[in-house]
């Protein structure tokens, strides 16, 4: 595209758009004669996947802005009508990072005038509340403005269908298809005929999960007296966090000061993503300070929690490992989940259980849905700090009800003198030491990875850790997804493009035996040792 013809349709994007702060940006970028600014916001529109849309906030259709959000609210409700819901009940939601109220009253707005009933949550609120609405109301479609463990400078916005979960193809490109026939943003209906709703929901959402995770069954002084740290990361899920653990009969949490109030600048932490290095830090310097039994840290908003224990964060293999374990020795019957690129653990759990469990693409939306009529899905979890301990109230990851859940376990080890990572060691002993890690990439030039693939599928490995494996291209699957799988005796390595962010992962494990007691602290260090094998074979096969 040439300057001349960069500048017409920049200009073209400005008479439609309706937003005058976004309107002046872009005014601005001309009069400056920034082309290349321009250029990169006009490459192209905000591509709607499985997990909605999600990027930089910024003026023009490859940002977050009123406009792109006009349009895509315009395109979801197209393909509700057409899907058979017009006039529907919609549930919409927002986390408190910067314009996400705004991007919910246009939400709003935009579905009202099309016809639906449209509610909207009463302030900055989790994502699992407004998952939980959508099924508890009845609705046809939620939407949440967030964009949960993202950088701070990023918003996004997630659709919700099917009684709640995330939604799958081929409704993506379907909605995505309606989005691009939705015409310019200024000529999209709006009005003001939507509803606020009130407490009741959160109240309501509080009591499903209390009900759910049945604190009860441990006793109560070993309730009060856990000592639980916690940490929302500037996020939104502090006081429903407190009152779910108040309802359970927990004492008062002691929580990060500099990172309780909600915060879109997230001023503490690099990345407000529990996984990313130093995330923790302030946490788990609390826990140490208060004496803590376990610390809990969840993302901005709150769909994912991280667990601190023993002095260490424990992965989310290992937390879903024993989310899985504890509701399996109460004999829970029914499906036990978790993504193709999560460790094997809990699989072999359910196993030695009787229990069916489940593989699933990568993604909530895939593990939700996971199960059979006779068999429905009890618990389902995703190596990424992700889990569904209540299906039936959320149907998708909830990191409120999973945070509540590890604390009645901790409670529950606690009336025998053991801890939570005393039991990964009696797993250990009973099953093998399931090491899992990643290796991964964050790359500028998106080329990288494409590439990186590309020469994956081409030349596979034929050993990792001197034993044969074998390469499966997981495309031809149904549903396909774009990943590798290589696959050996005690060894499996998954490599695949992050959905969310422009990164490259290879999800590692390796199963190492464990003959005694003694044993386990040695598997540890065998294990964490083979975990840097994999990592530098996997470099090399990757060329990276």
């Amino acid at each position: 595209m040439t300057d001349a013809d960069l500048t017409d349709v920049v200009r073209a994007w400005v008479d439609a758009d309706p937003h005058e702060g976004d309107r002046a940006e872009l005014q601005a970028l001309l009069d400056a004669g920034d082309t290349t600014e321009l250029a990169a916001r006009f490459a192209g529109p905000l591509r709607f996947g499985t997990a909605g849309l999600r990027g930089p906030l910024r003026a023009g259709p490859a940002g977050m802005n009123a406009a792109v959000v006009t349009r895509a609210a315009a395109g979801l409700g197209r393909h509700l009508v057409d899907a058979g819901h017009a006039g529907g009940g919609i549930v919409v939601g927002y986390d408190a990072r910067r314009r996400s109220d705004e991007f919910a009253r246009v939400t709003a707005q935009v579905l009202s005038a099309a016809g639906f009933a449209v509610q909207v949550l009463p302030r900055a609120l989790p994502t699992p509340v407004l998952a939980y609405a959508v099924r508890h109301l009845g609705a046809v479609a939620g939407v949440m403005v967030t964009a949960s463990h993202n950088p701070p400078q990023d918003n996004g916005y997630k659709v919700y269908l099917d009684g709640g979960a995330q939604l799958v193809p081929p409704a993506d490109a379907a909605i995505e298809a309606a989005i691009a026939a939705a015409g310019p943003a200024r000529d999209v209906p709006v009005d003001d005929g939507w509803t606020t709703l009130g407490d009741d929901v959160q109240d309501d959402y509080v009591a499903a999960v209390v009900a759910a995770v049945a604190p009860d069954r441990v006793d109560a002084a070993a309730r009060r007296g856990l000592v639980v740290a916690y940490t929302a990361m500037h996020g939104v899920g502090a006081q429903t966090t407190r009152r779910v653990f108040t309802a359970a009969g927990f004492a008062d949490l002691h929580s990060v000061a500099e990172q309780e109030a909600p915060d879109p600048a997230f001023p503490t932490v690099s990345f407000p993503n529990p996984e990313e290095p130093g995330a923790v830090d302030l946490l788990s310097a609390l826990a140490e300070r208060v004496g803590a039994t376990v610390a809990i840290a969840e993302d901005p908003d709150a769909d994912r929690c991280s667990v601190v224990a023993g002095g260490r964060q424990l992965t989310g293999d290992e937390v879903g490992a024993l989310l899985a374990d504890a509701l399996l020795r109460r004999g829970v019957a029914g499906t036990y989940a978790s993504s193709l690129v999560s460790g094997s653990l809990m699989h072999a759990l359910a196993e030695a259980h009787g229990r069916p469990s489940a593989e699933t693409p990568t993604g909530f939306k895939w593990i939700v849905r996971a199960g059979t009529p006779e068999a429905p899905l009890v618990f389902g979890y995703e190596e990424a700090l992700g889990y569904a301990v209540a299906p039936d109230v959320v149907r998708d990851k909830d990191g409120i009800s999973a945070a509540l859940a590890v604390a009645v376990l901790a409670a529950e080890l606690a009336t025998t003198g053991r801890t939570l990572t005393d039991r990964l060691d009696e797993l250990a002993r009973e099953h093998g030491l399931f090491a899992t890690g990643q290796l991964s990439v964050r790359v500028e030039d998106l080329r990288v990875i494409s590439d990186a693939m590309a020469r994956l599928r081409a030349a596979p490995p034929a050993t990792l850790l001197g034993r044969p494996v074998q390469a499966t291209d997981l495309a031809g699957e149904d549903p396909p997804v774009d990943a590798v799988r290589l696959l050996g005796d005690g060894v499996r390595v998954i490599v695949r493009p992050s959905g969310t962010e422009p990164k490259l992962k290879a999800y590692l494990e390796s199963v190492v035996p464990v003959h005694d007691d003694a044993g386990v602290i040695a598997a540890r260090g065998r294990g964490e040792d083979e975990l840097d094998e994999l990592r530098a074979e996997m470099s090399t096969a990757l060329g990276l």
